[in-house]
């Protein structure tokens, strides 16, 4: 498992090229901002298999809706989703699409599609942290059968990420927006560790996930309020 934490924040890169590569191109032919940012998070959703959206549902409806930790952790392992969750994916997809919108409407193609890049790197390496700052929720669920990442090698997947962000400064992104982006997912990564550890005491793939799409979601608003 240590091996494959190691390469998340690349993973992330690879697997969002696609859509970053669409978002060059819509923004290229001036096509509609928000019509583009919705289509790019639509093949990015295709291309992963919509694993952290769904995390992201199901954490939002336990942490939202479980009293106590026995109740949030039964209503994150229903595979039903629920007024919470519902709320959390119209959100999530609204403000990520809304962010690449202003970004698409005043940024050049290559700008955006590394300004998405950024998020998903990001975004990985916070998921990482968060899953290695906690133990595990639910013995012998996804997660707990994973293992605890090594603490190396969370740190070679945060430090390749600062990395990678730091090659796409040099490549055409400005180095402040690029600098808030990563200390705003930072906090929220941080804020919501703190929330899931007071609330269920550990981890469970759901938060994982949730994690990601957070971290995300403030990478992209920050870099579309300061680009």
């Amino acid at each position: 498992m240590s091996g494959l934490v190691r390469a998340f924040a690349l993973s992330g890169l690879l697997l969002s090229l696609p859509a970053a590569l669409l978002a060059a191109l819509l923004v290229a032919w001036d096509a509609p901002p928000l019509l583009s940012a919705f289509l790019v998070l639509g093949l990015q959703t295709l291309v992963t298999g919509a694993l952290h959206e769904d995390g992201f549902a199901d954490c939002a409806d336990g942490l939202g809706g479980g009293r106590d930790r026995e109740r949030a952790l039964i209503i994150m392992k229903d595979s039903r989703i629920g007024a919470y969750g519902v709320i959390a994916l119209v959100l999530g997809f609204g403000l990520r699409a809304s962010s690449l919108s202003a970004l698409a409407d005043v940024k050049t193609p290559l700008s955006v599609a590394l300004a998405f890049l950024l998020a998903q790197v990001v975004s990985r390496a916070a998921m990482v942290w968060h899953w290695q700052a906690l133990p595990s929720a639910r013995p012998g669920g996804v997660a707990d059968s994973a293992g605890l990442p090594e603490k190396g090698a969370a740190l070679v997947c945060i430090g390749s990420a600062l990395l990678i962000a730091l090659l796409f400064v040099l490549a055409a992104l400005p180095l402040l927006p690029v600098l808030v982006a990563v200390l705003l997912a930072g906090l929220i990564t941080l804020g919501f560790t703190r929330f899931v550890r007071g609330k269920i005491g550990g981890h469970t793939g759901d938060t994982i996930g949730g994690t990601q799409q957070l971290s995300e979601m403030a990478a992209l608003i920050a870099l579309a309020l300061m680009l």
